[in-house]
């Protein structure tokens, strides 16, 4: 058993009825979350940061491996949701987003989210994207390049072209606050 397993398994669960009754869901979802927020906050920098990559990436496939595959998923999509926020301006990114990435193992819902804050950071950072990337994206990522980036590229596509009003409406609110102040 691997270190991230051991992660996962420790700290008192709930009490068991029957003996070798699995944990609910709820609970493990919850231990799973700390497991990985434990995993990232011993993440390192410089040589370290790599090591440190491989060791949540790691945490994150020891995740995958619970038996409930739905619950599995979500965990490790709010991780990647909660540690690409706090590295979407860090140059750490990239190798990050890479680890993680082979971690997944194909899973289609996790890859595809990780896929979105990797545009959202190359928009972020003025690198070369396409329009069909961002307008075929998902509600989510719209929404969420509507509330954090500042490209004007970016918001005015959104603001003519993004699938709901919600997001249009933000991208041209966002656009209209720009012009205000500029």
């Amino acid at each position: 058993m691997g270190t991230a397993e051991n992660l996962i398994r420790q700290g008192a669960g709930p009490a068991q009825g029957d003996e070798g009754a699995a944990q609910p869901e709820h609970w493990r979802y919850a231990r799973h979350l700390e497991a990985l927020a434990a995993v990232a906050a011993a993440g390192g920098t410089g040589a370290g940061a790599e090591a440190a990559d491989r060791a949540e990436a790691e945490a994150v496939s020891a995740v995958l491996r619970d038996p409930d595959p739905v619950m599995a998923e979500s965990a490790v999509v709010t991780h990647l949701d909660r540690r690409a926020a706090q590295l979407l301006d860090d140059p750490r990114f990239p190798g990050w987003a890479r680890a993680l990435g082979a971690a997944l193992g194909g899973r289609a819902f996790p890859a595809r989210r990780l896929r979105e804050w990797t545009l959202l950071k190359t928009i972020g950072r003025g690198e070369p994207w396409s329009a069909e990337d961002l307008t075929g994206a998902s509600d989510w990522c719209q929404r969420t390049a509507a509330q954090l980036l500042t490209s004007y590229e970016a918001l005015s596509l959104l603001a003519a072209s993004a699938r709901t009003r919600r997001v249009r409406n933000a991208a041209a609110g966002r656009l209209r606050r720009r012009t205000l102040t500029a």
